[in-house]
């Protein structure tokens, strides 16, 4: 009884592992993966890449922009409201509808949430990346510079 107190506080002191395991940790791929690994057919990234380039501002989440279907795909659309993204540059996609396009987003951005968001064809984030760009500014920078944002007097930015 007295062996395994002592053992477990040496690990705790120490490290779980010893240093040979940590270094080959570094270079081992990882054992589990938050998303499952299949491979996207041909059909579905087309699709999916389709989709990524039908607009400079693409939005994949549960719902539509009227009626979100979750608090985060509804917390993104108010965020993109915000920032004043021009509409006649953002679709979004229902990924309720489709069940490839559900699980194939995922795959394809390597992300494993929805809503996720993609600006000029780029992956940007999911809501938490956009909640956090949007308070440090890095959001309305970014949406400037890619001229997706509705100018002051009412027209899209060139």
């Amino acid at each position: 009884m007295l062996a395994r107190p002592l053992i477990s506080s040496t690990f705790r002191r120490n490290g779980a592992r010893p240093a040979a395991s940590i270094f080959a940790s570094k270079f081992a791929p990882p054992r589990f993966s938050a998303i499952p690994r299949r491979y996207l057919s041909t059909e579905t990234r087309q699709a999916i890449e389709k989709a990524v380039g039908s607009a400079p501002v693409v939005l994949f989440m549960k719902g539509t922009p009227e009626t979100p279907q979750c608090g985060f795909s509804r917390t993104s659309i108010q965020i993109l409201g915000l920032q004043g993204v021009d509409p006649s540059k953002f679709t979004a996609f229902n990924v309720l509808e489709d069940e490839a396009l559900r699980q194939g987003i995922k795959e394809y951005s390597e992300w494993p949430t929805i809503p996720q968001l993609y600006v000029d064809k780029e992956f940007v984030g999911g809501c938490d990346i956009l909640m956090e760009m949007h308070r440090n500014g890095e959001l309305a920078k970014m949406l400037e510079e890619k001229e997706v944002l509705v100018t002051a007097e009412g027209e899209a930015s060139k």
